[in-house]
């Protein structure tokens, strides 16, 4: 027997919004229009557009939200709200798992378990007492402006180096893991930025590790390395010293990933979005604002590792593309010697994120040195 499979994605766009602006997105999607959004939709709940309740469904929503993902090719269904379907046997009851409510691979795993994470958080950090405490925070660091110095100054991709202590592939990577001695060693050893891991059931991370490396004194930004789903997200990451976020196409649509831009720029952060294949390119491309991508190497469905991705994402009319919009691209995955980096430098990157190769040497600061062939602290 088969469950009913929804396939939710956070904010339905305004064609769509307008079309149900009588009804409580909120309860339908399982999203949190943040005022900001709700005003540029001309949303807010309890508005009358002279539309008749009774005849929206979830599964009108589901419909055209289906079409928007089969468009845009997002390969990360989100959670079915209501859960796998109850079946009962007599006094008893049991959940059937099927290909609509059982996770098809580990980022989706991650996602749903995000989902509901995140609405736990929520509950307990509100919208409005996090813009509140925005008013204390120092202002964003220049995340993008040190990438781009490192370049200049090295001639070599500036490093994103990553705070991490495991992975939902790898396991534990670092037992010894002291989140400030580590990004205290990579800033020494040359790196221009860090990336922090926040996600703390399938990478051991946290968000006390990101606000414990920015009150310790170090001076690179940081990617709070995060799976966003909501825009609640930014302003919470924001609120803990995060001056760049991570969002990925294959979980969000363009609509989505327009509107958080437009937040971080707002904030004074960066953001970092993630693509994996041609299509997420061309999306991304086509978006307004976007100054940041990343280029993942691994395979999201088998997590294979082949960092010729990166040089056939930025052949042709795609690099060019790119070099007119003076975007800077980021490789990801599968970065280990530095012929590695030469070949993804050679295709057109001028950033590296680089985590596993790092974290796992004793001292993570020499392994930078190791890694592109010679010393760029200075």
């Amino acid at each position: 027997m088969e469950g009913l499979c929804l396939t939710l994605q956070p904010f339905p766009s305004f064609s769509i919004q307008r079309r149900l602006s009588a009804f409580n997105l909120h309860r339908l999607t399982r999203s949190s229009f943040t005022p900001l959004r709700a005003q540029k939709s001309g949303i807010t709940e309890g508005s009358d557009s002279g539309l008749d309740d009774s005849k929206v469904t979830e599964q009108e929503v589901t419909m055209y939200q289906n079409e928007v993902v089969e468009s845009q090719g997002i390969k990360i269904r989100r959670r079915p709200p209501t859960g796998p379907p109850l079946h009962y046997v007599g006094p008893f009851e049991f959940r059937l798992q099927n290909e609509g409510n059982t996770p098809r691979n580990i980022l989706e795993e991650i996602v749903w378990n995000k989902d509901k994470e995140v609405a736990q958080m929520k509950e307990r950090k509100p919208l409005y007492s996090l813009k509140k405490a925005l008013e204390n925070v120092p202002p964003a660091r220049d995340f993008i402006g040190a990438l781009r110095d490192a370049n200049q100054r090295t001639g070599l991709p500036g490093l994103i180096a990553e705070v991490k202590k495991a992975s939902p592939s790898r396991g534990i990577l670092r037992e010894d893991f002291n989140p400030v001695e580590i990004a205290q060693a990579y800033e020494k050893g040359g790196a221009a930025c860090l990336s922090v891991l926040t996600d703390e059931k399938y990478f051991k991370g946290s968000f006390e590790n990101l606000q414990a490396i920015r009150e310790a004194g170090v001076k690179c930004p940081l990617l709070m390395k995060e799976f966003i789903v909501e825009a609640w997200q930014i302003y919470y990451g924001r609120s803990k010293g995060a001056d760049a976020i991570l969002l990925i196409a294959s979980v969000l649509p363009d609509l989505d990933i327009k509107y958080m831009i437009k937040i971080c720029k707002i904030l004074g952060m960066a953001t970092l979005v993630e693509v994996h294949d041609e299509r997420e390119m061309d999306r991304v491309l086509a978006i307004e604002g976007v100054e940041l991508i990343g280029i993942n190497n691994r395979n999201l469905e088998t997590f294979e590792v082949d960092i010729g991705n990166t040089k056939k994402l930025l052949e042709g009319a795609r690099g060019e593309l790119i070099r007119q919009k003076d975007i800077l691209v980021v490789g990801e995955s599968g970065l280990f010697t530095p012929e590695d980096i030469a070949f993804v430098q050679e295709a057109g990157v001028k950033a590296v994120l680089v985590g596993e190769s790092l974290i796992k040497q004793s001292d993570p600061g020499k392994a930078i040195s190791a890694l592109f062939g010679r010393d760029v602290s200075e």
